[in-house]
């Protein structure tokens, strides 16, 4: 299977499948001198695993982390990072019902066509689990980005159910457990996910990554564009559909003069007006925040049986059991955060080789 690596200077590569003994990355790249634990990568894990409410997939996986190279005295040492995750909870036998046909929103028929056959254990490597990799590498990413620079991201709608903008705290953020930033929103949730998984459904959801503190200056103008780039690393996290910047779809409801971010002098370079390009012009970062949201479709592992097809063409009733979550949406806020902070470390390096 080819093409299990992104990045540039910065790169990742992940590996092992949802049911084999353990899935990992190596992270190439890594500038030496940085300190980085193994705690400081669980940290950032426990945030993703799953678990740990009754609104996500109730597979019991610690996610415990080892760095099995590149790192030495507590400091990277510029070899390739290491790491690799157990899987401690798998149950294979979930998917016996299903390994003979194919489930309508899965990638069971296009994998067995491109690879003539598949690995039915809970998705093998089409797997959100795969994204606990990801979540790692963005840790590292953050240390070569530093402390001055920010990425964080919440839920902003669920299902047809949106926030309250006028209400956004990211305090809230860490309160519950849909990361959403809107208190009196979240707590709606929970009755509304409980319906809808009492119904044996699922819903999708939109998350917002924004990312503080950065330079100007980061990205290429034509085929090394910071927002292609940010939008093609979401794009590849499972289930995403959509990616927006800035004001995305939005802008095209506005008029030149009121899209147009206008700038007065500052005291640190030029003062922005608004930021409707998302932080990012012509394919370059201004200094702005860089903000973009993204479109998670609903989970298509439900009980509910879905006309579909088997391996020799028949017709059946598809329906999937075992642990799966009634909105795939709340755990990709670490996965998308981390996604954003891998492009932005990339694209950070690559700026001082060409431009110091």
């Amino acid at each position: 299977m080819s093409h299990n690596t992104f990045g540039h200077l910065f790169r990742v590569t992940t590996w092992g499948e949802s049911h084999g003994p353990a899935i990992g990355c190596v992270v190439d790249g890594m500038p030496p001198g940085l300190g980085l634990t193994e705690a400081d990568i669980q940290h950032w894990l426990d945030r993703r695993r799953p678990g740990q409410s009754r609104f996500v997939s109730q597979r019991r996986e610690a996610d415990h982390v080892q760095i099995l190279s590149g790192v030495f005295e507590d400091r990277t040492t510029g070899t390739p990072v290491s790491l690799q995750i157990d899987n401690t909870d798998t149950r294979s036998a979930d998917y016996e019902a299903i390994k003979d046909l194919y489930r309508p929103g899965h990638a069971d028929f296009t994998y067995e066509r491109k690879y003539g056959h598949r690995d039915w254990r809970g998705s093998g490597r089409a797997s959100a689990r795969e994204t606990a990799c990801r979540v790692a590498a963005g840790v590292l990413a953050r240390k070569v980005l530093g402390e001055g620079v920010v990425v964080r991201g919440a839920l902003v709608q669920m299902g047809e159910r949106h926030i309250d903008r006028a209400a956004w705290s990211w305090t809230a953020v860490e309160e519950n457990p849909f990361w959403c930033p809107d208190a009196a929103a979240a707590t709606a949730w929970e009755n509304y996910l409980d319906e809808v998984r009492r119904a044996g459904s699922s819903v999708g959801a939109v998350i917002e990554v924004q990312a503080s503190g950065l330079p100007a200056g980061l990205g290429a103008p034509v085929y090394g564009k910071l927002d292609a780039e940010l939008a093609a690393a979401i794009m590849s996290i499972n289930a995403v559909k959509g990616v927006e910047i800035g004001a995305g779809f939005g802008a095209a409801a506005l008029r030149g003069e009121d899209n147009a971010d206008a700038m007065r002098p500052g005291n640190d370079g030029p003062k922005f007006l608004s930021n409707n390009a998302g932080g990012i012009l012509g394919g370059i970062s201004s200094g702005q925040d860089i903000v973009l949201r993204f479109a998670v479709k609903p989970t298509s592992s439900i009980p509910t049986p879905v006309p579909s097809i088997d391996r020799r063409g028949a017709e059946v009733e598809a329906a999937t059991g075992g642990r799966h979550d009634p909105c795939v949406g709340i755990r990709a806020v670490p996965v998308g955060e981390a996604m954003v902070a891998c492009v932005l470390a990339d694209q950070l390096l690559r700026q001082r080789a060409q431009c110091g």
